[in-house]
C-alpha cells in the first residue's frame, strides 16, 4: 500500500488510526520520512483535509481511518468531495474476512454505505487484490469526471505478506472524443450570436481551462458568470466577469443570462441554485453545453446543442473556429447592470461583512488561499473577495457543508505551506468543527480563522426572516462563547473586532504572527445575502434590498 501510494507522487495523508488500522499505521511509521501523515482531530476532519488538499494542489487527496465508526466518520467528506467531482482515494481498515457479516466489534459494511457517494468502490479481502486495486482507485479518482474513490481493506489482508511488483500508475481513461463537426456546429452557433453569455463551472477548474475560457471570451466579446465553483477563473476586475450566477449571484449575471440569446455552458450542470426554475431560466437563449459527463445533458435543463468531452479539448479547437468580433450593445447594456450594484450595507452596524472581505483582499498577500465554510459568510467571500485564481477559493459548493472549512484549510495549507490560508467561517459552521485547531497547532500551521459572528445561524435566520413571517425557530442560538479564553486554551491567539479599524489591527497581527489564529468579527444579525432569488422563482423576482 504504501509504496503504491509513493508510485502516484503521494507525500501527505490525512487520517485517524484504530484497532483494525494498526498494520497500516504500522507500515506508515516505516515510511514516515517519505509519507507525511496528519493527524487530525477525527476523521471527518481528515476528509475534509484530503478534499482541500485536492481542491488547492490539483493533485489526489489521500485519507485514512480505521473500521466501524472511523469509516463512518467520513461519509460526509466523500459526499463532498463527489458532488463537487474532487478526486480522493479513502483508504478504509476494516474487520478480519473470516468476521465480515457476523455484526464484529466495530464491523461495517462502508462500501455498502458509500456506494451511492463515490465513483467507485472495492472490497479487498485477498492481499493479490491490493495493489491492483489501489492503483485502479487513483486512475478513477481522477478519469474524466472525477471523485472520490473509496478501498476497503479486511485486517487479515494487512497482515499477509507478498511479493510486490513495482509499476507505473495506470493511464487515465480516455475522455469522450468531441467530433470536429460537433465542434464546427458549436462554434457556428457563437458566431451568429448577438448576445452571448458564458456560464461556468468546476469541470474549467478540474480541466485546467481557465486560460481558454478568458481568451474565447476576449476573443469573441463574451460575458462570463460563474457558479461557486469556477470563483477566480477569470479574474474580479475582468470587463468581461460579470461575477457569480444563481441564487445569490449578481444582478449583471442573472439578467444577462435571462436575456442572452446563447448560453455556453462550460462544466457547469445547472445546479437548482443556479436554475432555479429550470423551465424559465435562460428562457430567450439557445444552450450550447459542454460537459465530460454525459449523465448531465439535457438533466436538470434542455439545451439546444451539446458536447460531450473535456472542457479544455473542446475550447482548445473551438478558439480557432470563432471569430473575433466586438458585441458593442450587449456589452454596454451588460456593463451597465454591473454598474447598478446595490448597497454594500444592509444595516447601520459598525462593521459589515463587505468591510471584512476588502480589509483582507487589501491586507493579505495576493496569493493567500481563501477556505470557507457554508451560510451567509460563504455568498459574501463569494461576491466580495477578489478573486485571482481558481485555486485561492475552496468552498463546499454541491453538498453545502457546514464544518467543512477548518479541516480543508488545514489541506490547503499543507499542500502550500508557502501560502497564507485564510479561513473564513460563521459561528454556527465554526463550532462544528473548531477541535481542528489543535491539529493546526500541533502542526506548526499559521491558518488564519476570521468568525463572522452574528449570534444566529444567519441564511436559515435569512430565509424564516423572508419566507416564514419571522418565526425564528431554533435559528437564534445563544450561545456565549467567549473565543478569545477558547484560543488560549488551544495555546493560540484569539483577537476581537467589532469596528472596521478594529479589525484591520487584528489582521495585521494576524499576519506577522505566523501561527494560527482566530479573528472574531461581531456583526449584526440582521445582515442579509442580497441579491437573492427565491427557489422556484425567477430573475424578475430578486429581491435586491
Amino acid at each position: 500500500m504504501a509504496e503504491v501510494l509513493l508510485e502516484h507522487g503521494v507525500d501527505v495523508v490525512f487520517g485517524y488510526p484504530g484497532g483494525t488500522a494498526l498494520n497500516i499505521y504500522d507500515e506508515l511509521y516505516k515510511y514516515s520520512d517519505r509519507i507525511t501523515h496528519i493527524l487530525t482531530a477525527d476523521e471527518q476532519g481528515a476528509s475534509f483535509a484530503a478534499d482541500g488538499y485536492a481542491r488547492a494542489t490539483g493533485k489526489t487527496g489521500v485519507v485514512f481511518s480505521t473500521s466501524g465508526p472511523g469509516a463512518t466518520n467520513l461519509v460526509t467528506g466523500i459526499a463532498t468531495a463527489n458532488l463537487d467531482s474532487i478526486p480522493m482515494v479513502a483508504i478504509t481498515a476494516n474487520v478480519p474476512d473470516a468476521l465480515i457479516g457476523k455484526d464484529a466489534f466495530q464491523e461495517v459494511s462502508i462500501t455498502g454505505v458509500t456506494l451511492p457517494i463515490t465513483k467507485h468502490n472495492f472490497f479487498v479481502n485477498r492481499i493479490e487484490n491490493l495493489a491492483d486495486a489501489l492503483r485502479s482507485a487513483f486512475q478513477i479518482a481522477n478519469s474524466g469526471r472525477k471523485g472520490p474513490v473509496l478501498v476497503d481493506i479486511t485486517k487479515d489482508v494487512t497482515a499477509d505478506t507478498i511479493d510486490f511488483e513495482h509499476a507505473d500508475p495506470l493511464p487515465l481513461r480516455a475522455m469522450p472524443e468531441i467530433s470536429k463537426d460537433d465542434i464546427q456546429a458549436a462554434a457556428r452557433m457563437i458566431n451568429v450570436a448577438e448576445k452571448p453569455v458564458m456560464y461556468i463551472g468546476g469541470g474549467v477548474v478540474s480541466s485546467r481551462a481557465s486560460d481558454l475560457v478568458v481568451k474565447l471570451a476576449e476573443k469573441a466579446d463574451i460575458p462570463v458568470c460563474h457558479t461557486l465553483m469556477a470563483a477566480g477563473v477569470i479574474g474580479y476586475d475582468h470587463e468581461l466577469n460579470l461575477g457569480l450566477v444563481g441564487m445569490h449571484g449578481s444582478v449583471a449575471s442573472n439578467r444577462a443570462i435571462d436575456q442572452a440569446d446563447l448560453i455556453i455552458a462550460i462544466g457547469a450542470r445547472f445546479s437548482d441554485r443556479v436554475a432555479l426554475n429550470p423551465e424559465r431560466w435562460g428562457r430567450k437563449a439557445k444552450i450550447l453545453q459542454i460537459d465530460v459527463d454525459k449523465s448531465e445533458i439535457n438533466k436538470n435543463v434542455l439545451v439546444d446543442r451539446y458536447c460531450v468531452g473535456d472542457a479544455r479539448d473542446f475550447l482548445s479547437r473551438a478558439i480557432d473556429l470563432v471569430e473575433e468580433t466586438r458585441h458593442e450593445e450587449w456589452h454596454q447594456r451588460v456593463v451597465g447592470w454591473k454598474l447598478k450594484v446595490r448597497s454594500t450595507r444592509t444595516t447601520e452596524w459598525p462593521l459589515t461583512p463587505y468591510d471584512i472581505m476588502t480589509i483582507l483582499c487589501d491586507t493579505a498577500p495576493s496569493d493567500s488561499i481563501y477556505v470557507t465554510d457554508v451560510g451567509q459568510h460563504q455568498m459574501w467571500a463569494a461576491q466580495y473577495l477578489k478573486h485571482r485564481s481558481a485555486k485561492q477559493f475552496i468552498t463546499s459548493g454541491g453538498l453545502g457543508t457546514m464544518g467543512y472549512g477548518y479541516g480543508a484549510a488545514i489541506g490547503a495549507q499543507c499542500g502550500n505551506p508557502g501560502n497564507r490560508v485564510i479561513h473564513i467561517t460563521g459561528d454556527g459552521s465554526f463550532q462544528m468543527n473548531l477541535n481542528e485547531v489543535v491539529t493546526a497547532e500541533t502542526y506548526d500551521l499559521p491558518i488564519i480563522t476570521v468568525i463572522m459572528n452574528n449570534g444566529v445561524l444567519g441564511m436559515v435566520y435569512q430565509w424564516q426572516t423572508l419566507f416564514y413571517d419571522k418565526r425564528y425557530s431554533n435559528t437564534v442560538m445563544g450561545r456565549k462563547i467567549n473565543y478569545q479564553k477558547v484560543a488560549e486554551g488551544f495555546n493560540i491567539k484569539g483577537y476581537r473586532a467589532k469596528t472596521p479599524e478594529e479589525f484591520q489591527e487584528a489582521i495585521d497581527k494576524a499576519l506577522a504572527d505566523n501561527c494560527p489564529v482566530w479573528i472574531e468579527c461581531v456583526i449584526s444579525q440582521e445582515e442579509r445575502v442580497l441579491p437573492m432569488i427565491p427557489g422556484g422563482k425567477t430573475v424578475d423576482d430578486m429581491i435586491i434590498n
